[in-house]
C-alpha cells in the first residue's frame, strides 16, 4: 500500500509528456474522479480523436511501426467536415492515414479488487477491449479501451488514392463514431461515480456482509463463463466448480487474462 502511495505522488508530480500538454476536456472529470480516490492513480488517457497522420513511404512499406517519422496534418478531437481535412491532404508529400482513435484510458490500482471494479465498469459502459494487467512487481494496471477505431490510407507519395466523395464518407463516419465516443464516456463517468459511492457503503458493511456478496460475486462470474463455453455439468458439478478460489494465484489469473 506504502508502495502504491508512493508510485502514485510520483507519478502525478510529473509534468504532461502529452504532445498537447494538458488533459482533453472530455477526459478530465473521469481523471480527476479517480485521481481524487486513494486507491487509483491515471497514467495517460485520451478523449479520442481524428488523425491524418503522415509516414513516409520507405516506412509504411517496413514490418515496424515508426512513430518518429510519423507527422501529423490534422489532429481533433471534435467533430471534422470535409474541408479541414482536405486542407491538411494538401500538404501531404507521403502516406497518409486518416484515423479515429477512440478514448482510452490507463489507471495505476492499488489492489487487484479496484482494478475489477473498473473494468466492470467499463465493459457495461460499451469499452468491451478493456483489460487488467499484474506486472511481476505487483503494479496492478487497468486499461480502459474500445474497439470501435477506423484506420484508411488516403494518399501515397503524396498522390491521393480515393476520390472526395470516399473522404466525405469517411469524415461522416468517423464522426459518427465520435459521437457514440461522446456517448461512452458520459455514460462511463455516470456508472463510475455510482461504483465508487457503492463501493465505499458496502466497504462499511460487517465483515460477514462483505464476504457474502465477495461469494456470490464470483458464483456469477463463473456459472457466466461456464455457460458460455456450453459446458454441461450436472447440479452436483456446477456446486463443486463454482466455489471461490482459495488460492489468490488463480483468482490472478481470471482477472489479469480477463480481455474482452
Amino acid at each position: 500500500m506504502a508502495a502504491f502511495q508512493r508510485r502514485k505522488a510520483q507519478r502525478l508530480a510529473r509534468a504532461d509528456g502529452s504532445r498537447k500538454g494538458a488533459l482533453d476536456a472530455r477526459a478530465a472529470p473521469v481523471v480527476r474522479l479517480l485521481n481524487a480516490r486513494a486507491q487509483f492513480c491515471t497514467t495517460s488517457s485520451c478523449s479520442g480523436r481524428l488523425v491524418l497522420a503522415q509516414g513516409h513511404a520507405a516506412a509504411a512499406r517496413g514490418c515496424a511501426v515508426q512513430k518518429k517519422d510519423c507527422a501529423w496534418l490534422l489532429v481533433t478531437h471534435e467533430l471534422c467536415d470535409r474541408d479541414h481535412v482536405m486542407t491538411a491532404l494538401e500538404k501531404a508529400t507521403g502516406d497518409v492515414v486518416l484515423k479515429f482513435e477512440p478514448f482510452v484510458l490507463h489507471v495505476l490500482c492499488r489492489e487487484l479488487q479496484d482494478a475489477q471494479l473498473l473494468h466492470s465498469v467499463a465493459i457495461d459502459s460499451g469499452f468491451r477491449n478493456s483489460g487488467i494487467t499484474v506486472g511481476r512487481g505487483g503494479k496492478i494496471v487497468m486499461a480502459v479501451r474500445s474497439t470501435h477505431c477506423l484506420e484508411v490510407p488516403l494518399s501515397h507519395n503524396g498522390k491521393l488514392m480515393v476520390s472526395e466523395e470516399y473522404i466525405e464518407f469517411l469524415i461522416h463516419l468517423a464522426n459518427q463514431k465520435m459521437e457514440e465516443n461522446r456517448r461512452r464516456i458520459d455514460r462511463f463517468y455516470k456508472r463510475l461515480e455510482l461504483a465508487l459511492k457503492t463501493a465505499v457503503s458496502t466497504n462499511n458493511l460487517p465483515a460477514e456482509e462483505m464476504e457474502k456478496n465477495c461469494s456470490v460475486y464470483v458464483h456469477r462470474r463463473k456459472r457466466k463463463t461456464i455457460r458460455e463455453q456450453g459446458v454441461r455439468t450436472s447440479p452436483k458439478d456446477h456446486d463443486e466448480e463454482l466455489q471461490p478460489e482459495d488460492d489468490p494465484e488463480s483468482n490472478l489469473d481470471i482477472f489479469a487474462e480477463m480481455m474482452i
